[in-house]
């Protein structure tokens, strides 16, 4: 196949997982490396399991996530519909072609008489019972029955199954991108159903003959598929299809490495596991997500490129475009990579931090009531001074509610371990100090607070703890000499002035 073409398939049977988005963010990674087409393709054979509004949360978090599509579901193409449902009538004539060529069968075994067969399989010490080479013959299906015994059913509308009739004692060989050579035995496969009795296909006949006509050429999905892969490949073979390429992506592991990265381990330890909020809609249960909780898209993508790949070099913080340029399945790993939530976090920090005050104050305007409305180059500065200590946009309004109103309370413990008997004579210097100045910018005010502090011979942690919870009520922050700046002369003096009375 000449041209790179891959697509994200899900299942609209409820909220994209993280794993889920990290699987469509590889593919469009690896689509705009070589010029390629990503695509969105929904697989909803399964109509028993699928969830009202999945659809449209799907398309709704690959957008937040800004992994955009270049054609299928809601974006239309010439090789559509791209929704399985809406292409059930193609499937039977591909279920046919492998019955014609005696690659798969009729199956008319009913429910009770598959539960009798894996009963007697578990009997007879088979711990995994299967229905395949070893019990085709015993059951009910066209290869069982005589020719005239499956015309007759046929004909009288017999419920019947069409099964892949899997090769006897052959090695299927797949040489994946991210793993190698895997090797698997026929005789460890059963004859999967292909085409269920309700007309629709199953996935794996759906699958590959969507991914044959959508001319897919590299089939980029989570290792739990690493299973059904020779089946597909046998499919393949069986329709004379060229194979596309296969790359199996490692799991996304709980935070201590022991098992599958689920909405239970978010649950338990506090963190989300969907890019979005999703409400269930049977039981309105609301689960949070990635956007909601105050994440960049940016950053998100960010974390969940690293779970898996590394681009050999120290960098981790990349654009998106940073990440199509790097990006390359020879550099994705096998193992399964454990999910730390306090590195997400630091991924948000570090997208924060290289916003500008003015991106900052745009943000975070919304937030602010309109009782304390601000100048927005007020607001700018703010944002560009407190965003060194924030994770999320609304941890820098919670922290500048000090450049909007003095403060009623003050930290207790700085009050007793540094508020002395000489206190107020000094901080009533600092502002007989502040009071004659004209410049009082942050430099200038740092200048003369430390001129004023050696030539009293007072240590720096004598006086600025006590000067800082006067001003801000608090006991840490960033520089007073830059909060003393945006505050301005006459508010710090009387800030100061008022704690005096308070506290001594």
């Amino acid at each position: 196949m000449d041209k790179v073409r891959v697509r994200f398939a899900p299942s609209p049977t409820g909220p994209l997982h993280m794993g889920g988005v990290r699987t469509a963010l590889y593919n469009y990674l690896f689509a705009k490396k070589h010029n390629g087409d990503f695509l969105l393709r929904l697989e909803d054979t399964d109509q028993t399991r699928l969830v009202p509004g999945a659809e449209q949360y799907i398309l709704d978090a690959l957008s937040w996530c800004k992994i955009n599509i270049d054609e299928g579901l809601g974006h239309g193409g010439d090789l559509g519909p791209y929704k399985q449902s809406d292409r059930k009538p193609m499937y039977r004539q591909y279920a046919d072609i492998l019955l014609e060529k005696g690659h798969a069968y009729y199956a008319f075994d009913t429910a009770e008489e598959l539960d009798e067969m894996r009963q007697r399989m578990k009997n007879a010490g088979v711990p995994s019972p299967q229905y395949n080479s070893v019990v085709r013959d015993s059951m009910q299906n066209s290869i069982s029955l005589s020719a005239d015994e499956v015309k007759q059913r046929l004909d009288r509308g017999d419920s019947y199954v069409i099964r892949i009739k899997m090769p006897r004692n052959e090695e299927v060989k797949i040489n994946d991108t991210i793993r190698g050579w895997v090797v698997v035995n026929t005789n460890n496969l059963d004859d999967k159903v292909l085409f269920k009795s309700d007309g629709m296909p199953t996935y794996h006949l759906a699958n590959v003959v969507d991914d044959h006509l959508m001319k897919i050429s590299h089939v980029i999905r989570g290792e739990e598929w690493l299973p059904s892969a020779p089946l597909h490949v046998l499919l393949y073979r069986f329709f004379d299809w060229e194979c596309p390429a296969f790359a199996h992506l490692p799991l996304i592991l709980k935070p201590d490495g022991n098992g599958k990265l689920s909405k239970r381990d978010g649950d338990r330890l506090g963190f989300p596991v969907f890019p979005t909020e999703w409400t269930n809609p049977e039981t309105n249960e609301v689960s949070s997500g990635y956007r909601e909780e105050g994440y960049f898209p940016e950053a998100f993508t960010n974390m969940l490129a690293f779970l898996g790949w590394n681009p050999g070099t120290a960098q981790e913080i990349f654009s998106m475009d940073e990440l199509v340029e790097s990006f390359s399945l020879q550099r994705v790993g096998k193992a399964g990579a454990k999910f730390d939530f306090d590195k997400t976090k630091w991924f948000n920090q570090q997208y924060l931090r290289s916003k500008s005050g003015d991106e900052l104050a745009e943000l975070i305007h919304s937030k602010i009531p309109k009782s304390k409305d601000a100048d927005g180059v007020f607001l700018a500065k703010v944002c560009e001074l407190m965003k060194e200590r924030a994770t999320f946009v609304e941890d820098i309004w919670e922290s500048s509610q000090l450049f909007f109103d003095s403060p009623t309370e003050y930290d207790e413990k700085t009050h007793r371990k540094k508020w002395k008997e000489h206190t107020p004579d000094i901080l009533k210097k600092v502002t007989e100090l502040f009071g004659g100045m004209s410049d009082f910018s942050a430099e200038n005010v740092e200048k003369e607070f430390k001129s004023l502090l050696e030539e009293n011979e007072w240590g720096l942690g004598m006086v600025l703890p006590t000067f800082r919870l006067a001003v801000t009520g608090k006991g840490m922050g960033p520089s007073m000499f830059k909060i003393s700046e945006l505050l301005g002369k006459d508010e710090v003096v009387e800030r100061i002035e008022t704690a005096i009375q308070k506290l001594s």
